[in-house]
This record gives structure tokens, sequence and C-alpha cells, in this order.
């Protein structure tokens, strides 16, 4: 009778621990539906809720990475980029292969120009999942961190990778650009301002870096 009832019991206790990261996710994603639709005050109230739910449920049971993830990216989308640090690191000692959490926290420590961290986790997570998710975002924002440190044959690589990946986001295809024109590549350069531009037609940035280039 005691194995039953210990077996129910860790059961129910998995399964409130799976709601609640469930109505966490649920949340978090409310909040990305409003952002896209430029309703960030209703957009920030979701992910808000978002992270009072996963810490709610990390009182009961502070191992579950599931949590830890909604959490770490609803943080995320509010900006509070150093809690997304103490938060990752927490994750990180629960599953030190948890590649959400580490790509998430490679785009964070971008934000909080600490481009070597950013790109180490950022690296890591391309190279454990190339096919990942969060693949092209993380190429992108790896082309961002060269082009600032000034390494334009990087970021051309990098951007590269990324418009492979996403060829649909007009500013990606700017940057890509101005990687290439600043290389030395203006043919190669035009190319990426003329795919932003048929993307974007009133993207003037692009319009004038190929006025420039003639």
């Amino acid at each position: 009778m005691k194995k039953i009832f210990f077996v129910v019991f860790l059961a129910v206790f998995t399964l409130s621990n799976f709601a609640f990261a469930q109505d966490a996710l649920v949340l978090y994603r409310n909040g990305r539906n409003m952002e896209q639709a430029g309703l960030m005050d209703n957009a920030n109230s979701y992910y808000s809720q978002s992270v009072s739910v996963c810490k709610n449920e990390l009182l009961l049971n502070d191992k579950n990475i599931e949590s830890y993830v909604v959490m770490c990216w609803a943080l995320f989308r509010l900006k509070r980029y150093d809690e997304v640090v103490a938060n990752s690191v927490k994750a990180l000692k629960i599953n030190p292969n948890e590649y959400r959490i580490i790509e998430n926290l490679g785009e964070t420590y971008f934000y909080l120009d600490r481009y070597s961290e950013s790109l180490r986790n950022l690296e890591r997570y391309v190279d454990a999942l190339p096919n990942g998710d969060r693949a092209a975002t993380a190429y992108f924002f790896m082309g961002e961190i060269y082009r600032i440190e000034g390494k334009n044959h990087h970021a051309d690589i990098a951007y590269s990778h990324a418009v492979k990946k996403e060829p649909s986001i007009a500013l990606w295809w700017y940057r890509l650009g101005i990687a290439r024109e600043k290389a030395g590549n203006p043919e190669k350069a035009k190319e990426a301002y003329k795919k932003a531009l048929a993307l974007k037609p009133s993207f003037h940035e692009a319009e004038q870096a190929l006025s420039r280039l003639g």
C-alpha cells in the first residue's frame, strides 16, 4: 500500500510540475504574440506572469529544468539580463548541456556587451545543434559581434549562415551587405543589399548603400 501511495504521489507531483511549466510556456507564447503585434504592455504582462509561475514551481522543485528554460526566456524578453545570467548559471548546474539555456545566455551576454562570453555560448550552441531552432539567430548574433569587433570576413561567414537558414529577414541581408562592403567585396555587398530591398522596399539604409556603391 505504501508503495502504491508513493507511486501515485510521484505521478501527481510530476504532472503538477509539468502543468506549471506548460502554463508558463503558454503565458510566454502569449507574450510573444503580443510583442509581435506591437502591444508591449500586454506582452510584458504575460512575460511577468510567466516568470511568476516558474518561480512558484521552482519553490516546489528547484531542479525543474523546464521552468528555468521558460523563466530565462521570459526574463530575456523583459530585458532583465542580470537575472537571466543568474538563473542560467543555476540551470546549467542541473544540466550543463541544456542548449536552450546556452543559446539564450549567448544572446543575453550580447546585450550586456560581454561579447567573448556571448560568442562562446553561441558557438557552443551551433556546434551542438547546427540545425537547432535558434541556429539562424545564433549565427546572426555571431555576425553582429564580429561586425562590431571589425572582423568583417568572419561577420560575412556568420551572416551568410544566418540568411541561408532564415532568408526572409531584411535586416540580416543588410548586415551581410555591410560586412561584405567593409571586407572589400562590393559586388557581393550589392547582392545582399538588393535582397534586403526586395524583402523590404522601404528599407532606406539598403537603398542608400546601393546608391553609394553605384
